[in-house]
């Protein structure tokens, strides 16, 4: 953040303001949900929370689980197993993602296809 503000010729307190006036959090909660998203995506195509936590930047992979547990309420276990996850073909391409029905919100005729 120091180098962006620096090259745009604001201060650092200003880019958070105009970043959370923006987004509506501030940048290290973004980054931290974004870091989550790519994470939990992962787990529900079955990788290893071990592998995920590693190439996420979590320092173990303790911290992965503290944080889905925080943002969902459940295990990575049981993330990993929750068919109610709309992993973004486009996005997780590169995973082999496929859609998922999103069993908690929808019925299942309603089926997520992309």
């Amino acid at each position: 953040m120091e180098e962006l503000a620096a090259e745009i010729g604001w201060s650092r307190k200003r880019l958070w303001s105009r970043f959370r006036s923006q987004i509506g959090l501030p940048p290290k909660r973004a980054a931290k949900l974004v870091r989550f998203d790519h994470a939990v995506h992962r787990l529900a195509l079955g990788e290893s929370a071990a592998r995920i936590a590693a190439d996420s930047g979590y320092v173990d992979q303790s911290h992965l689980h503290r944080d889905v547990l925080a943002f969902t309420g459940v295990t990575p276990a049981t993330c990993a197993g929750d068919t109610g996850l709309a992993v973004d073909g486009i996005a997780y391409a590169e995973y082999g993602a496929l859609p998922l029905r999103l069993s908690r919100l929808a019925p299942p005729a309603m089926a997520l296809h992309l």
